[in-house]
């Protein structure tokens, strides 16, 4: 016997969930209910709840039909598999859309007046809606496996071992129902993605017929999704859940084109890689942008998967012509810094360690004067990279420089120099812009909690 019943949506039982126009959706019947509830009815007003991969999608296409589109997610971010500073790449991408995006935001229930649904949230306030998604996860069907008395494992999946049997030899079971443990951490997880499903049946149909001859290794969560005109992609496990399961690592993130720069169309792409400082064994990669992205995030994918290092990266041959790359790829240009890093030729510090610089410190901006007077971070001395050298005497060799340019590349050059002279200096890992992104959504959030302790006040 083979189980393989998938998982179910989360549907929480708040107080008017039954009302009519609040959705799930979990397969393409449920599509094309909504979307002819949304035809038929005139709907105006959209509530997604729940950011993850399909919540993002449906608030898109909903979006595209011309709906007013809320977000509400409990989390600080959207997409929980990401780092929040790729994630917050793609929030400003959303808001910039004119979605309303409402994060650490909790929704308490529902109520209907005059046939229109009203959203209440933890904070008091409350959305009006004509449709609702509930969009807010999903969880292993694993009920026939509990009435048969089949083991589940720690992550509340159907336990199997590496030939995909149950605690049944007779039973096997595939997809999202069952739990494995994670190639990288080494801890329980489910999975909730069709390619490691359909991979899995293959290899559970050849242990059936043949005997228990192939192993299930285990799924590294790659994944990817489109978010109006970006496209973000994971593989691997985050930074976050790395520091979580105790893994040491070190994080990258660099700034590249799509394809050659001088060839038109070249869209900028963010890259974020942890990885170990041991052996530079590749934990995870993280990718926003515009084009591009997939192929990037299945190179890194496949490095991930077989436990290689950022040192293969190096050498990676991709097909090269000005439309479609650069003669150093941005895959290639993030194992260059990852090997400085390792190498301690390039010593990083990241956005959210500038809190920490002191009045005894220096924080230098190298951009050019006009990058700076149009936006810069707050207490930055500006010494373009461009007259480092004859403006050198300025800085103290006594204090600690955190430099800082756009991206990274021009801050690293002028580390180089500062070095050669004997100053002691960090660069700031994914520069002036990661920054920006990151501290935006922050100021976001804060605006958000004020208006909650305002209603809370009132």
């Amino acid at each position: 016997l083979v189980l393989s019943p998938g998982a179910e949506p989360i549907r929480p039982p708040l107080p008017g969930i039954t009302n009519e126009g609040i959705f799930t959706l979990r397969n393409v019947a449920d599509t094309d209910y909504i979307k002819a509830f949304v035809n038929q009815k005139h709907v105006k007003k959209a509530v997604v709840i729940g950011a993850g991969f399909i919540g993002l999608e449906m608030a898109e296409n909903l979006h595209d039909l011309g709906l007013d589109v809320s977000i509400i997610e409990m989390g600080n971010q959207i997409l929980a598999p990401l780092d929040f500073p790729i994630a917050a790449i793609v929030q400003q991408h959303i808001r910039e859309k004119g979605v309303n995006l409402l994060l650490s935001s909790a929704v308490t229930g529902f109520e209907k007046h005059n046939n229109q649904l009203k959203v209440l949230l933890k904070s008091g306030e409350a959305l009006d809606a004509d449709v609702v998604i509930m969009s807010i996860g999903v969880k292993p069907d694993t009920r026939l496996a509990v009435h048969a008395g089949i083991s589940l494992g720690a992550a509340k999946g159907i336990w199997v071992n590496e030939f995909l049997q149950t605690s049944n030899p007779d039973i096997y079971a595939v997809g999202d129902a069952i739990e494995f443990t994670n190639p990288i951490t080494n801890q329980s997880m489910n999975t909730y993605l069709a390619g490691p499903a359909n991979k899995q049946g293959r290899i559970c149909a050849d242990n059936i017929v043949l005997g228990n001859k192939k192993k299930y290794n285990g799924a590294i969560n790659t994944a990817i999704v489109k978010v109006f005109d970006m496209t973000v992609a994971i593989a691997g496990t985050a930074s976050k859940n790395l520091s979580n399961a105790n893994i040491e690592h070190l994080v990258s993130t660099t700034h590249n084109g799509s394809h050659a720069g001088y060839y038109p169309g070249a869209k900028q792409m963010s890259i974020q890689i942890a990885f170990s400082p041991i052996d530079g064994q590749l934990l995870s990669a993280q990718i926003a942008g515009f084009d591009g992205v997939d192929k990037r995030i299945d190179i890194l994918s496949s490095a991930i998967k077989r436990k290689s290092t950022i040192y293969e990266l190096l050498e990676f041959e991709h097909a090269y012509a000005p439309p479609f790359s650069s003669a150093k790829d941005p895959v290639n240009i993030a194992a260059f810094v990852a090997e400085n890093i390792l190498l301690k030729k390039h010593k990083i510090y990241y956005w959210n360690n500038i809190e920490n610089i002191t009045e005894t410190d220096i924080l230098l901006d190298v951009r050019t004067i006009s990058e700076f007077e149009a936006g810069h971070i707050p207490n930055a001395l500006n010494i373009p990279l461009d007259s480092i050298r004859e403006r050198i005497n300025e800085l103290d060799k006594n204090q600690n420089i955190y430099i800082y340019c756009l991206g990274g590349q021009r801050g690293y050059l002028a580390q180089q120099i500062l070095k050669q002279h004997g100053f002691n200096t960090e660069n700031l890992s994914g520069g002036y812009q990661l920054w920006k992104n990151c501290t935006n959504e922050i100021a976001e959030s804060n605006n958000l909690a004020m208006k909650t302790n305002q209603m809370d006040i009132i």
